[in-house]
């Protein structure tokens, strides 16, 4: 399992990590997101979307509609499981459908569903330190090593 920690200082610096996730992660990719109630899991995805080419203001957060679906370069799901009360619930979703749809698939709190989740995803932990400052810790849960988080690092060193 490969792992790579990034702190962010500002916006700026979280739309540079959504502009490269954007830019490496494959379709057909599942990215759990992981972190407390305003850590900034849909502010990152807003990122990620914004590289893709969607207005940034379309992107919310979907805890009360469950899922939410962007269109630009790319297709992003945006699942929230954060009022889902059990895995079946998660799984009337339709999400079997959307884990293999080519397309970014973002789950927040995909803690409260792990056990509905590929085996094989990203999962991405955000959390708070000190000074708003946001850490970003990128698991790669591919069953082989899949080079995305070298990639990560590669892209993200190349823009500074």
């Amino acid at each position: 399992m490969n792992r790579f920690l990034l702190e962010s200082r500002s916006e700026a610096e979280t739309d540079r990590l959504g502009a490269v996730l954007e830019a490496v992660l494959p379709e057909h990719i599942v990215i759990g997101l992981y972190g407390t109630l305003g850590a900034g899991k849909t502010r990152l995805v807003q990122a990620v979307a914004a590289a893709a080419g969607i207005d940034r203001k379309d992107v919310t957060s979907p805890t009360f509609v469950l899922c939410q679906q962007y269109h630009g370069r790319r297709t992003i799901f945006h699942l929230d499981a954060y009022r889902i009360r059990d895995d079946d619930e998660f799984l009337e979703l339709g999400v079997d459908e959307i884990f293999i749809s080519p397309a970014l698939v973002f789950v927040e709190w995909a803690d409260r569903v792990e056990n509905c989740l590929p085996q094989s995803r990203i999962d991405l932990i955000v959390s708070l330190g000190a000074d708003d400052v946001r850490l970003f810790e990128i698991i790669d849960r591919q069953p082989t090593p899949s080079g995305l988080i070298a990639s990560i690092e590669r892209n993200l060193r190349s823009q500074q």
